[in-house]
């Protein structure tokens, strides 16, 4: 049982490498920016993996990424690298239905900050990466905390593209999720309670962790 969940954990850190520079960034161009009929469009295609079935999202990979889809296929013949049936691939899924929980909660946060005080730091006169560091991350760190605590519990519940893009591999692509259907599909019973505890309990301590971090003091 230890094994699955320590595989799930690496497939999250994988996945959370990418989804949070890419997350955040995206989220303070959403917040930011005045050009209303892009960004209309680039919001629909951030939350799509969200709405759409992971199953869907998970056939889509597997085009686009797959061992005969354009970029799988560059990917092997180039690099030598294969993500159906790697932890890789796993990581791929996980990030791209992942991706919109920590794009729109960065949203989110960026929105709340008052744009005077950018303009006062950059009157005084700060980069606007000097900005963006000194004074808009630092108002927007509480939002992006719980954006990024619930892009991870979505990236370790990560089952349905993970199955049809990376497939079951044990030693690979075996995540918990994963497992416990594979647990029960052979009749082991013990062995998926076991595994939906233990996933049930990490998904509960980080709720209640983060609702205790965001409770407002006195």
């Amino acid at each position: 049982m230890i094994a699955p969940l320590l595989r799930s954990l690496h497939v999250v850190a994988l996945a959370l490498a990418a989804v949070v520079p890419a997350g955040v960034a995206l989220g303070w161009w959403l917040a930011r920016t005045p050009r209303r009929a892009l960004r209309t469009a680039v919001d629909a295609l951030v939350v799509l993996p969200m709405v759409m079935p992971p199953s869907v999202t998970g056939f889509y990979l597997l085009v686009l990424f797959g061992r005969r889809g354009p970029v799988g296929a560059l990917l092997e013949q180039v690099f030598g690298v294969r993500l159906v049936f790697h932890a890789t691939g796993a990581a791929l899924a996980a990030a791209v239905v992942s991706l919109p929980l920590m794009a729109k909660g960065s949203e989110a946060a960026f929105a709340r900050i008052d744009g005077a005080l950018e303009d006062v730091a950059r009157v005084h006169g700060l980069s606007a990466w000097q900005t963006f560091r000194a004074v808009t991350l630092p108002m927007a760190r509480p939002g992006l905390a719980v954006a990024l605590s619930l892009t991870a519990l979505r990236a370790l519940g990560e089952f349905g593209a993970t199955l049809v893009f990376a497939g079951y591999a044990p030693g690979a692509t075996d995540t918990a999720p994963l497992e416990l259907f594979a647990a029960l599909q052979a009749g082991d019973d013990g062995r998926a309670r076991d595994l939906a505890l233990a996933l049930s309990a990490l998904s509960l301590a980080t709720t209640a962790a983060l609702a205790a971090w965001s409770r407002p003091r006195a």
